[in-house]
């Protein structure tokens, strides 16, 4: 399992609009969102979304997203 740590994210706030509040995204893991009243809720509500999402592609096989670079990692043979 990847570690949830070494994946970078990017935090943004919501305008009233948009019901207010905080969005996390992870820009290596395209989908994978957190949302909060703060910033806080959004980056633990982000971390979860990203250990789910992580341990989804475990479960079917795949390759996680290496950390910092936007692209899935490429089995080794």
């Amino acid at each position: 399992m990847s570690d949830v740590d070494a994946y970078q994210y990017e935090v943004s706030e919501l305008g009233a609009d948009d019901g207010g509040g905080f969005v996390v995204t992870f820009p290596d893991c395209p989908g994978v969102v957190g949302v909060g009243e703060t910033t806080r809720q959004a980056v633990a509500d982000g971390r979860q979304a990203l250990f789910a999402a992580l341990d989804a592609l475990k479960a079917v096989d795949r390759a996680p997203p290496v950390p910092g670079t936007g692209r899935v990692a490429v089995p080794s043979a």
